[in-house]
């Protein structure tokens, strides 16, 4: 495509040098440049890609968007803003893929990951070959791909969409943080559907206060004039309080609006009633439009139920009756690291989460209560370089969710593990009930040396991850899900299936 053909889609912005320059791929990082690449000299947090351009060139980059002047002797697209210009233009390359692909987006603080697997579960058991876009992996034409974030830059974004539909799927489910809203990354994507699940206190360290983190996530709901219009139906929770507020500021149109309840609340539109669970999944009640509808779901816990109402409702807006996304449900898959048990023969059950939120932390371990005679052990921490002002909150609901907290390190980062530990031990009043120990590991170990006949342990915080972050960036590999196993072997438990 021809430089000038392509950034008609740039706004306001001027060229200096050849618009005939043919460009063939797009690119935000120096290092995957190739002949023909347009590079974007992005300026971030840390870096600034104009530093970065003279690599770029070399590497054969054809133009350059730069928002000053540099002079290398490619023509150079001049725009306020090279982040900006990234959207609009990568979806004019890849031919605006979404305006095809039907898109079912899920933001809140907590349950997007579930949410958008549910999501994809039901469109391929109901016939739709869909991709994935999410914190635990992305799945293209039915490959898998690991995540590096959870709602990637806008040029791989609009690069992905291309192959889901040159692979053959016909819808997204992707979840899309508060992070990717506000930088851009998620314009002149059109969304078919979106949810709403919740908003309670994280990435403070981003956003300065509750207010703004609400503001980033309502940009999808309303659109962004120019960038992208508001989803063809917004589906949101309305048990709390931000969600509330949401569908007050968006319910001027019923027939693009469908609120949900998992507390019962008869306003809603989706409302579940009758709920139970234990350690197989959930079973509950759901009043549509006056009829009632029996559901089922593998998945355990009162919080699973407004994840499971949350994907019914985007489905809805992706063309899946409720019928068949309930028949659908019986069968999903299970999410890695989301209440994923671990059994090696021990007498007491493992669960693995990634509840890194003090609400999150309260469902999963007040689903816990309720799935044991015994004592709930909390193992769980905080991530270094990260909102500080959520530890103390982290810490009073372990304590007050569980009858043992085992505290330990998640991801400390730049930070020091032990006076991360001190600012969660401020938030515990109590502390006859809390273990320190620093080492994951041994903390892991510790947590299963407490555990006694019928308790359930909860190891909180990582779910997925399978790394843990030091120090200038050094990562060693680490997954809670392993290592427990290993732990688990280590005292002499052995699992059914290593001894068939």
């Amino acid at each position: 495509m021809e430089l000038a053909e392509l950034c008609g889609a740039a706004g306001p912005h001027s060229i200096d040098g050849d618009g005939s320059a043919e460009v063939t791929d797009l690119a935000y990082d120096s290092r995957a440049v190739g002949p023909g690449s347009l590079f974007f000299c992005v300026t971030g947090m840390t870096s600034d890609g104009h530093e970065f351009a003279p690599t770029a060139v070399e590497a054969g980059a054809a133009a350059l968007v730069v928002e000053r002047p540099l002079g290398l002797g490619v023509p150079e697209v001049l725009v306020d803003d090279a982040r900006a210009a990234m959207a609009p233009l990568a979806a004019r390359f890849f031919a605006d893929p979404t305006a095809t692909l039907r898109i079912g987006a899920v933001t809140g603080t907590n349950g997007k990951t579930t949410t958008a697997f549910l999501v994809r579960s039901i469109l391929e058991r109901c016939g739709t070959p869909s991709g994935l876009l999410g914190t635990i992996k992305q799945v293209i034409g039915g490959e898998e791909v690991e995540a590096v974030r959870t709602t990637p830059e806008a040029i791989d974004l609009q690069r992905m969409f291309r192959r889901m539909l040159d692979s053959g799927d016909g819808a997204c489910a992707m979840e899309i943080s508060s992070h990717a809203l506000v930088l851009g990354r998620a314009d002149h994507v059109h969304v078919a559907a979106a949810a709403f699940t919740n908003l309670t206190q994280d990435h403070l360290d981003f956003h300065p206060d509750m207010d703004d983190y609400y503001a980033a996530k309502r940009l999808l709901f309303s659109g962004v004039e120019g960038r992208r219009g508001p989803p063809g139906l917004s589906v949101i929770n309305i048990d709390d309080a931000h969600g509330k507020r949401l569908a007050a500021e968006f319910g001027d149109d019923p027939s693009r609006l469908l609120t949900f309840s998992a507390d019962g609340n008869p306003k809603a539109d989706l409302c579940a009633s009758d709920v139970s669970f234990d350690a197989s999944g959930a079973r509950f009640r759901l009043t549509r439009e006056g009829v009632e509808h029996a559901v089922e779901l593998p998945l355990p816990g009162h919080f699973n139920v407004a994840n499971a109402l949350a994907a019914i409702g985007l489905v809805s807006g992706l063309g899946i009756g409720i019928a068949d996304a309930i028949a659908a449900l019986q069968s999903a898959d299970p999410v890695p690291g989301r209440m994923e048990p671990i059994a090696e023969g021990q007498p007491f059950a493992v669960l693995v989460d990634y509840a890194h939120t003090s609400d999150s932390l309260v469902n999963v371990l007040t689903a816990a209560q309720r799935l044991t005679t015994g004592r709930v052990i909390c193992v769980f921490g905080c991530g270094g370089d990260r909102d500080r002002a959520k530890r103390p909150l982290m810490g009073a609901a372990a304590v007050e969710g569980s009858d043992l907290a085992v505290l330990t390190s998640d991801n400390p980062r730049s930070e020091d593990p032990a006076q991360i530990l001190e600012d969660v031990l401020e938030g515990i009043g109590d502390r006859e009930q809390v273990l320190v120990e620093v080492d994951r590991r041994a903390a892991i170990g510790l947590a299963f040396e407490q555990a006694e006949p019928g308790d359930l342990v909860v190891i909180a915080g990582k779910g997925h991850e399978q790394g843990q972050e030091f120090e200038a960036g050094r990562r060693i590999p680490f997954d809670d899900r392993q290592v427990a196993r290993e732990e688990l072997r280590g005292v002499g438990y052995v699992s059914a299936t290593a001894t068939a």
